[in-house]
């Protein structure tokens, strides 16, 4: 009786963390995407379905810790299973409840990626003025979403009859081969199907981590401690800007005041010249209200906070870079090499990050704490990455993320990159703790021979606890369902190898960057000469 009552007191303790961080999340997600939607041109369904994508991407990186939580705690530290765990049939259960959860929450982020999203944004972009004909706008969001489902079907298509291994008999008939494939997509539940569609994902999300989160582990914690520029000193300049371009244009104006028409060089310059007052005046107009607001002298107060948050985020940005060049320069030297996707078992170089989470693990929730603080600051650097640099598509700026300004089609984008980011944040904590990420903190029982002087006497043996690594007996040791979903194509772990490489070397170029930009000005990205925004400054109060 003590056995099932100890398997349902681990299994409902790791999942009531599991779910209050999910209920923290929703809430999160919520405010997140409340905070930088359009105050003008807020739409209930693109609201719902950015707050759900955000929500979902979050949850199913909040499930690792729990996938790790589970395998850990069917051992004891002497590395021996506990009761409720001594029976193979009841760690095959609670491997697959766990690995139901990827399926159902993996199936959930490809119906958004390649269905609901890209449906809701071409449903507001196929809107009318009046708004009067809703099935066409329906029958034209459905038309162009269609591109996104075959797309769709045929990673999953590739992902589910590539076999990553030959069949047994190479003899065999073209019609066995295929009963093969048919085998292997049974025997692996759409494992390789759906791992195949999640890793491409990931891939696009590993370019944007790049992209966005590199230049975010920078921007933020040196714009924190930097602060913002005086609102007195800015308005000061913005006037005497004002009154340099309305000289400009009075010595303009004045070479027509008889009536001789300006040159074509002048009229540019002139319209050059009121646009650029337009923006002045604008300009001028934000910092009266930010002058006027209780946020900026709130701010002010908080100023010393800011600058020790900032050091601590460029300290755990530091941690982040020095863990992930250990663990690449480690598969560097002691993996089988790019033909395995650069995959070790274990730790060989000592690795600060993989340590500590090892050191946290027995102490539940103290890890999840920790991963959900990594996957947090991932994703508000990843923030920061994206409201200093925009949405691009190559070398066109697509939108512009601002607080209370953004569009809905870019909130949709906004959204598809974080959850594609959170995606990759699954690869990117196994490389800063591989140990951690592939057994938790399981240990196994190692018979060792011990010498005796009397062969006579018989063979005797002795128990010593290892850490489990790939030499460990496969019954004695359990690999994460997140780790299968991982590495089952090597080819995808050795492009995440390269990734991050890249990865390091575009956080060095923004830092470089980021020490080099002044102080940013304090409404920065309120007011640009070349929004490709609607601009909300009429409706500012």
């Amino acid at each position: 009786m003590a056995t099932p009552v100890a398997l349902l007191s681990e299994s409902v303790l790791g999942w009531s963390i599991f779910t209050i961080v999910l209920l923290v999340i929703v809430a999160f997600c919520w405010v997140y995407i409340r905070k930088y939607q359009s105050r003008q041109e807020s739409e209930v369904i693109s609201t719902i379905t950015a707050i759900c994508a955000l929500a979902i991407a979050l949850i199913t990186s909040a499930l690792l810790p729990v996938d790790i939580f589970l395998v850990s705690f069917m051992k004891y530290p002497n590395g021996t299973y506990k009761e409720w765990a001594a029976s193979n049939e009841t760690r095959q259960q609670i491997e697959d409840t766990v690995l139901y959860g990827y399926y159902t929450l993996y199936s959930i982020i490809l119906f958004c990626v390649f269905f609901w999203i890209p449906f809701v944004y071409f449903y507001y972009e196929e809107k009318d003025e009046d708004n009067s004909n809703k099935c066409l706008q329906v029958k034209n969001a459905l038309k162009y979403t269609i591109g996104f489902v075959i797309v769709c079907s045929v990673l999953l298509l590739i992902g589910t009859f590539v076999p990553l291994e030959s069949p047994p008999n190479q003899n065999s008939t073209q019609w066995e081969k295929v009963q093969y494939l048919f085998e292997e997509l049974g025997s692996s539940h759409g494992l390789a199907a759906l791992s195949f569609s999640i890793s491409s994902l990931t891939l696009i999300g590993m370019l944007a981590v790049i992209t966005y989160t590199a230049y975010g582990m920078s921007v933020l914690p040196l714009n924190l401690i930097k602060g913002t520029r005086s609102i007195l000193y800015e308005r000061l300049e913005n006037t005497e800007d004002k009154e340099e371009v309305e000289h400009q244009i009075d010595k303009l104006k004045a070479k027509c005041a008889d009536g001789r028409p300006l040159s074509m060089r002048d009229r540019r310059n002139l319209q050059d010249l009121e646009a650029k007052l337009q923006v002045l005046h604008r300009r001028s107009r934000h910092l009266e209200i930010a002058e006027r607001t209780c946020c900026n002298k709130v701010g002010s107060a908080l100023r010393p906070m800011k600058i020790l948050l900032g050091v601590f985020f460029i300290l755990v940005a530091l941690l982040f870079f020095v863990t992930l060049f250990i663990s690449n320069l480690d598969k560097a030297l002691h993996s089988a090499g790019i033909s395995t996707g650069f995959i070790i078992f274990g730790t060989n170089l000592t690795n600060p990050l993989n340590e500590l989470l090892l050191a946290l693990q027995p102490v539940f929730p103290l890890d999840y704490v920790l991963i959900t603080i990594i996957t947090m600051y991932f994703v508000f650097t990843s923030m920061a990455g994206i409201r200093n640099m925009g949405i691009w598509f190559f070398w066109i700026r697509l939108y512009k993320i601002r607080p209370q300004r953004t569009q809905p089609q870019a909130l949709l984008f906004l959204c598809m990159i974080l959850l594609l980011i959170v995606l990759h944040t699954s690869y990117m904590i196994y490389s800063l703790a591989p140990q951690y990420v592939m057994y938790g903190s399981q240990k196994y029982l190692l018979q060792t021979p011990l010498p005796t002087a009397d062969p006579s006497q018989g063979n005797h043996s002795t128990a010593v606890t290892k850490i489990c690594d790939a030499d460990a007996p496969e019954d004695q040791c359990t690999v994460t369902r997140s780790y299968l979903f991982l590495h089952k194509f090597w080819f995808f772990s050795t492009i995440y190898y390269f990734g991050n490489w890249a990865f390091l070397v575009v956080f060095l170029i923004g830092l470089v960057v980021s020490c080099c930009k002044g102080k940013k000005s304090v409404i920065e990205g309120e007011v640009d000469a070349d929004d490709s925004d609607v601009s909300d400054d009429e409706y500012v109060h």
